[in-house]
């Protein structure tokens, strides 16, 4: 079997996937991403591209994202020539077709079975555009979603199955797509995730975590509205007055992946900041950790925030989850598809700092109760493999 992965930050959600097709005896996998595409240790075959020039500056902001795409397509299709010249014909092609990497591949590659990750498909009502009040959506905006969605509708057309992460991202989609989209995650470490009574971390000030200590965290790639950054932020300010030992690690960094930056400040944190009023002794912000320190936080947290606008479910829920750390979470979807109110997991509204406050408090004054690992089974690397196994027309692993 010949597979080729195709990601712009490769190996993003396929990691634990390319690494167990290259395992199997007469498989030959390569990849493609980007110039700065982090890679995997070990993994040789990766061949990276760059578009041979920007975005016009005169372009009209509507069709920014289908020129770039565009770009993008054509300095993969020059790869995927270059694989044909020496004889390298994929059986199929595994791709996230958000950049535009897959526009042409069928093209170099006719017979080929195409497989797109389709995470997301834009509308501007009921969904994450629109949803905070704080942010209203113009005009302007609304109509720009549209030519948005022409490049994940070629991708829908073109691709021979597509899978997405949950039913609800699924449903995003128009419904005469949805019959040929699969929902499979693709899959967290569950199997290695866990809680860990005797688990610490150790702040950069010297300050040591232990699991059972009053400690809060909240994770997110970019500390963002998305991600509900700035409620919980007015959150934190109150659950500080409530509980006055409490520990806060905060992990994400300054950019953005979703959304705009502030307009009066350089990052969302800085914007934040200026806005409450937080204890600096007890708030950590560590940036982005290293996975095996990320993981480590979760296993001392005794209570882990997770926000978000209805949008692309995070890994770090799931993960979270798996590590048996009490959470409080928004009630929004597709949270509710993964995660069940239980004693150690509340879903409060995500517009009421007040509420997630008094949540994060009564679970910190109940840090005492043994924690345990959600069952995730459809979440696991195993049923990954097998849901995408299934993609590639074989029968599940």
């Amino acid at each position: 079997m010949k597979i080729l992965v195709i990601h712009q930050n490769f190996p993003g959600q396929f990691g634990h996937l390319v690494q167990a097709w290259a395992r199997r005896p007469g498989w030959d996998v390569r990849g493609i991403g980007r110039d700065t595409s982090p890679g995997i240790p070990g993994f040789r075959r990766l061949m990276r591209y760059r578009p041979s020039r920007q975005t016009h500056p005169g372009q009209h902001p509507y069709l920014r994202q289908m020129e770039s795409a565009t770009l993008h397509g054509q300095a993969v299709a020059r790869l995927l020539m270059r694989l044909k010249r020496n004889g390298f014909v994929p059986d199929a092609i595994v791709a996230h077709p958000g950049w535009g990497e897959t526009l042409f591949a069928k093209d170099v590659f006719p017979q080929a079975r195409l497989i797109h990750l389709c995470e997301w498909f834009y509308n501007a009502d009921g969904a994450d555009l629109g949803f905070d009040p704080e942010f209203p959506l113009s005009l302007d905006e609304r109509a720009r979603v549209r030519t948005w969605n022409a490049l994940h509708t070629l991708n829908l057309t073109h691709c021979d199955v597509a899978i997405s992460p949950t039913r609800w991202q699924r449903d995003r989609h128009p419904e005469i797509f949805q019959s040929k989209i699969l929902v499979q995650h693709e899959g967290v470490d569950i199997e290695r995730l866990g809680p860990d009574p005797a688990a610490s971390f150790t702040l950069p000030d010297g300050t040591v975590l232990k699991a059972g200590d009053p400690v809060v965290t909240y994770v997110a790639r970019n500390l963002e509205p998305y991600r509900g950054f700035h409620v919980f932020m007015r959150a934190l300010e109150q659950l500080q007055r409530l509980h006055p030992t409490c520990h806060t690690v905060i992990v994400g960094g300054d950019g953005v992946s979703y959304g705009s930056r502030p307009k009066d400040a350089p990052n969302w944190k800085t914007a934040l900041l200026r806005q409450v009023s937080l204890d600096p002794a007890r708030t950590h912000f560590l940036g982005r950790l290293a996975h095996r320190d990320y993981l480590r936080v979760l296993q001392v947290s005794a209570a882990h925030v997770y926000l978000t606008y209805p949008f692309v479910l995070s890994w770090s829920l799931l993960e979270a989850m798996a590590s048996g750390t009490p959470l409080v979470a928004s009630d929004t979807a597709p949270v509710r598809e993964v995660l069940q109110p239980a004693e150690d997991a509340r879903l409060v509204d995500f517009f009421d700092p007040a509420a997630i406050a008094d949540a994060v408090h009564g679970l910190l004054e109940a840090a005492e109760r043994p924690r345990q690992r959600r069952p995730l089974a459809d979440y696991g690397h195993a049923a990954g493999l097998a849901g995408y196994d299934a993609a590639l027309g074989l029968d599940a692993a």
